[in-house]
């Protein structure tokens, strides 16, 4: 067993599970313990299993409710020096749960091969991540204003991916956005686009890719059915037969099999 969903995505909070038979991972913790809980015992996924919780970089987006998830449930807050720095502020007294890891060198949590990499985005040390079990993989690629060649290499072969699907380019310039933030938005330290989803995917498809799970969409400068219908033109066009799914910041997504 290896599976993951995707509890909440976007601007109003962040978070995934990631677990196989005996192991749960929370990575990013950007919503309410409440909601937490309650998305768990709906997809009937026991807390006790939950091994860590592991943050992708500071924004309070990914990290609100980090501190007192590990301290509810006494497990390690997986999370970088340059990142904790940032935010300790906000994650309150976890001196007592916190492991430090670095982006670039892999470690495992349980039976959970964790592999952090660099991505672009405007923050201390932003990374995302490749998952490994019993021979599947996982990819998690948020928060990235460009795909680098790193990003591509990591992201290569993975069985499912969760993308950054955020904006659409006319809705953003167009919208209600100061320009600053616009600029912010499409900068490479900001987030992808729906058509830079697709160039992405472009690079990393293959026969293998199970599912694709379309997240971190923007509730002003794009709508779920357009990031959808980009994407879907793009695996129709190649005729692959990839699972597309739609992340929400509302309520979670099935439990997929990786």
């Amino acid at each position: 067993m290896f599976q993951t969903s995707v509890l909440a995505s976007g601007s109003k909070g962040n978070c995934i599970l990631v677990r196989s038979k005996n192991t749960g991972i929370i990575i990013d913790a950007g919503i309410s313990l409440k909601r937490i809980w309650a998305a768990l015992e709906d997809l009937r996924v026991p807390r006790s299993i939950i091994k860590a919780v592991l943050i992708s970089h500071e924004h309070s987006d990914h990290t609100r409710s980090a501190g007192a998830l590990a301290r509810s449930l006494k497990i390690p807050l997986m999370i970088t020096a340059e990142t904790y720095s940032c935010c300790a502020h906000r994650l309150g007294k976890v001196q007592d749960w916190i492991y430090y890891f670095e982006t670039g060198i892999e470690f495992l949590v349980g039976d959970i091969l964790v592999r952090p990499f660099r991505s672009s985005h405007d923050a201390a040390d932003p990374c995302n991540f490749r998952l490994e079990h019993d021979e599947r993989s996982l990819g998690i690629a948020l928060d990235l204003g460009y795909f680098s060649k790193l990003t591509i290499l990591r992201l290569q072969s993975v069985n499912t991916l969760i993308l950054e699907s955020n904006h659409d380019l006319k809705m953003l310039m167009e919208g209600p956005y100061e320009p600053n933030l616009k600029l912010r938005v499409k900068s490479e330290h900001g987030h992808l686009s729906n058509e830079q989803a697709v160039g992405l995917i472009s690079q990393v498809m293959h026969p293998g890719l199970r599912n694709l799970v379309l997240a971190h969409l923007s509730e002003t400068n794009n709508h779920p059915d357009l990031a959808h219908r980009v994407m879907n033109d793009y695996l129709q066009s190649i005729r692959s037969d990839t699972c597309l799914i739609m992340a929400d910041q509302y309520c979670h997504t099935r439990l997929v099999d990786v």
